[in-house]
């Protein structure tokens, strides 16, 4: 019989209404120097009166501190001004010109990864990953697209993996005009520059998990580079568990000139695009369009990166990406996977998809002096803070299902227990089905059932492993089952 963790507004000795447990083990708190959250992540504490205790962002450990010290913003700001110099990296230009073009982007994109594999111990591996895209939509002629990845394999836990991209090609007003300036600093240089500084400061760290660093081609002509690393990681198996397109989070400005330097918007689409007739009847029939395993991503992101370290607030869009837009997210989703779309608060459409022009006064094309390069930065510490929380924490709980066998006023919980070997247990979490974030857990110990006394009619429940040193995974929302 667990501990009773309710509040003072209900009755404190047993009975059918008390929380009940498989095991009355406890899952170990973190022990960590407080951080001060931002408004977002404060708000996640209001809790209503029910079993367990508010819910708590997950404080950094003292490794995810000096990572976050770690990246650099000279570096960040030397690589978006080096892929702008190459002058146009559309998917269409040349590709064995050393200086100007795709392919030479590509190269030196390659060398620096390499380089930062050299540190890894042998750890992260770099390859180039090409096809022959034959012609289709924007792609007039068969195109060679490569992918240039970098992957930092996990110790313990490899076969669990998180992506992070961004897309290095860039655009001209004509979509096929493979031969104009196209410098593509924020769209997209700002995201691979992300990336790239991630990948430097992990490879001298051990993960548990494995991180897999993209920078992907074909974007701007149809998300051609991402579908196929997507489409490669499937055929071999890889069970992604978190994906991240960093796509345009290069400006803090508006065209209007509003700022808003400490907040990055992160999408995360509700129905799963990948979602079968039959989840689609069971959804409908318990509700879950605010539980896609995308918005269980995204609420993590808020949980470990939305505070002072980062500097920034995350603020979650309730969409699979913008009106008329899409990014390399999007097949990641489409395999059945959970993926979101980082980018800025408010964008400037003179500096995006633009010739590189002057007209009356007014600068056109997406040019490096338009980015703020601490804004970059700071999207690159909650990138990190994100990765590195998933790829050390346990999983995401597998097989989570709420009983629906009997009609009862309890809730019943059951779940696979994961294979981690610093894994502690289990925690449910609750909320109210008007609430947008978790707001109650309840530490169930190392058990693969529990029971909590309240009506699975009247809340949300989910599940969430923490592990050893109280990091936590993202939760897993449960489908009916017995």
């Amino acid at each position: 019989m667990g501990a009773d963790e309710t509040t003072g507004a209900r009755p404190t000795g047993p009975s059918r209404r008390t929380f009940l447990t498989a095991s009355a083990a406890a899952t170990a708190a973190a022990v960590a120097t407080p951080v001060a959250a931002t408004p977002a992540a404060a708000a996640q504490t209001t809790a209503p009166p029910g079993p367990g205790r508010p819910i708590t962002p997950q404080p950094p450990d003292r490794e995810l501190r000096a990572l976050l010290r770690e990246i650099d913003r000279h570096r960040i700001e030397a690589t978006v001004r080096r892929l702008a110099a190459f002058g146009t990296r559309h998917t269409l230009s040349d590709q064995d010109d050393p200086e100007r073009g795709i392919g030479a982007a590509r190269d030196w994109i390659h060398q620096r990864l390499t380089g930062y594999a050299a540190a890894s111990g042998g750890r992260m591996t770099v390859q180039l990953q090409s096809y022959v895209q034959q012609p289709a939509s924007r792609i007039p002629v068969a195109t060679r697209i490569t992918n240039v990845v970098a992957t930092l394999r996990g110790d313990t836990a490899p076969e669990r993996v998180y992506v992070v991209t961004g897309h290095y090609d860039s655009r001209a007003t004509d979509v096929l005009d493979a031969v104009s300036d196209a410098p593509g600093a924020d769209d997209d240089a700002s995201g691979v520059a992300v990336l790239m500084e991630l990948a430097r400061v992990l490879a001298t760290r051990r993960t548990e998990a494995t991180i897999v660093f993209a920078a992907v081609a074909g974007e701007e002509q149809g998300l051609y580079g991402s579908t196929y690393l997507a489409g490669q990681l499937k055929a071999a198996g890889v069970d992604v568990q978190g994906m991240f397109s960093n796509d345009i989070v290069g400006s803090s400005t508006a065209d209007d000139g509003t700022r808003d330097p400490r907040l990055v918007r992160l999408f995360a689409e509700g129905v799963p695009t990948a979602e079968t007739p039959a989840e689609a009847s069971t959804r409908q029939s318990v509700g879950g369009e605010n539980d896609s395993p995308s918005r269980q991503l995204a609420r993590f992101v808020t949980d470990v990166a939305d505070h002072s370290l980062t500097d920034m607030r995350v603020r979650v869009i309730y969409r699979r990406d913008r009106y008329l837009r899409g990014s390399d997210h999007i097949p990641f989703l489409q395999q059945g996977w959970p993926a979101g779309r980082f980018t800025e608060p408010n964008e400037d459409f003179a500096h995006q998809h633009q010739d590189v022009r002057v007209v009356d006064g007014k600068q056109y094309g997406d040019l490096p002096e338009f980015c703020d390069f601490d804004y970059i930065t700071r999207v690159a510490r909650v990138n990190g803070a994100a990765l590195w929380s998933l790829a050390q924490g346990p999983g995401t709980p597998k097989g989570v299902v709420v009983v629906t066998t009997n009609l009862t006023n309890d809730t019943t919980l059951r779940w696979r227990r994961g294979d981690e070997p610093d894994l502690a247990g289990y925690e449910v979490v609750w909320r109210e089905t008007t609430a947008a974030q978790w707001q109650r857990v309840i530490a169930v110990g190392d058990v693969t059932e529990a029971t909590v006394d309240l009506s699975k009619d009247n809340v949300f429940f989910g599940v969430r492993a923490v592990d050893r040193a109280g990091r936590r995974s993202p939760v897993a929302f449960p489908r009916p089952g017995s």
